[in-house]
């Protein structure tokens, strides 16, 4: 069973900066860590160090909920100063049988530039499923809560991305931000 099809969400933000410095904060895997309540640290693996089509990075997150835990994400899709997304695995198997492989990732997440009247418009979105995650196991503890639990992570992961996208937005509007 999976229920993260009804995990969706996207915010956005109008920063005024060009694209290509939005692009360089957007694309710092490590930036986020310093901005969001649950991601805690991120590092490439295989000897990455910038994103590239395939290349993986290891996140640490934590919430007072779900306790502490590690994915590895790919980079699914890359246009430059346009897109950059990734696929979130769970390589360890923390919501059951190990699932390092992307047709059984936990969620994609994306972020989306765009041009916009001598700025950005900034889109992050995170899509859940197909594969096991906390809020299946949620789920399943307590299906009589289902369309509560989604809309209490929902709401989680928005004061998460907002967080996100205004700390790229102050960075990106300073002076050599």
């Amino acid at each position: 069973m999976h229920d993260g099809e009804g995990l969706h969400v996207r915010c956005e933000v109008r920063v005024r900066a060009d694209p290509a410095r939005v692009w360089q904060l957007v694309t710092d895997i490590h930036l986020p860590a310093r901005l969001s309540p649950e991601l805690q640290r991120v590092e490439w693996l295989d000897g990455a160090d910038r994103p590239a089509l395939g290349a993986r990075f290891e996140g640490h997150n934590s919430n007072p909920l779900a306790g502490d835990w590690r994915t590895v994400s790919h980079v699914v899709e890359l246009d430059e100063r346009r897109v950059f997304a990734w696929a979130v695995t769970d390589p360890d198997g923390r919501y059951g049988a190990p699932a390092p492989d992307l047709a059984q990732a936990l969620a994609f997440w994306r972020y989306e530039l765009e041009a916009d009247d001598g700025g950005t418009l900034l889109r992050q979105s995170m899509r859940g499923g197909p594969g096991r995650s906390g809020v299946t196991v949620a789920i399943e503890q307590r299906p009589d809560r289902k369309e509560a639990i989604l809309a209490y992570r929902r709401d989680e992961l928005r004061r998460g991305m907002e967080a996100t996208l205004q700390g790229i937005k102050k960075l990106a509007e300073e002076t050599g931000g």
